[in-house]
């Protein structure tokens, strides 16, 4: 693929990235079941676009990569020395949740903190999103996972499944 090809193929893949996001708040406004169902394709078209065709792009020409628009911070301190489970919940709950989700490739700290937040929904647990992100970064602390940034923002930090040995 020369330069002209992939700057072709990413204005295509970025009209798909916008027809996701519209779609996105399309389905938003339907009721909880309605977004349920699409929750899974939408996800799945999600990471096709931005974690394998971008990526491709992006890692033979990392100057296609648009500038990242949002400054870096902080979304959550909670440390989970902190939080406090309800009695329904284990911290094995949590952990199996977080790793179900997890990938061997590097994702972003939200859409792991996101993709477990919709499991506990669609288990019925009452666990909020600063709460997985505390687990999430206990996890790396104890080398359970890998991590890059500063877990605390979710935007600007990854995290995946230790390489197999």
């Amino acid at each position: 693929m020369d330069r002209d090809q992939a700057e072709e193929i990413h204005e295509y893949l970025l009209d798909v990235v916008e027809s996701l996001e519209r779609a996105e708040g399309a389905i938003s406004a339907l009721g909880e079941e309605a977004r349920r169902m699409f929750a899974n394709g939408l996800g799945a078209a999600g990471d096709a676009v931005y974690y394998e065709l971008l990526f491709v792009l992006y890692k033979k020409y990392p100057d296609l990569r648009p500038p990242d628009k949002e400054h870096p911070h902080i979304l959550s301190t909670l440390r989970w020395e902190e939080v406090s489970l309800p009695p329904s919940v284990s911290q094995a709950d949590i952990d199996r949740i977080i790793f179900s989700v997890l990938h061997s490739e590097w994702r972003k700290t939200a859409a792991i903190i996101g993709w477990a937040l919709d499991r506990c929904r669609e288990l019925g647990l009452a666990v909020s999103d600063e709460v997985l992100a505390a687990r999430l970064g206990a996890l790396a602390e104890a080398d359970h996972l890998e991590s890059q940034g500063d877990l605390r923002m979710w935007r600007h930090s990854e995290v995946r499944k230790k390489p197999s040995s």
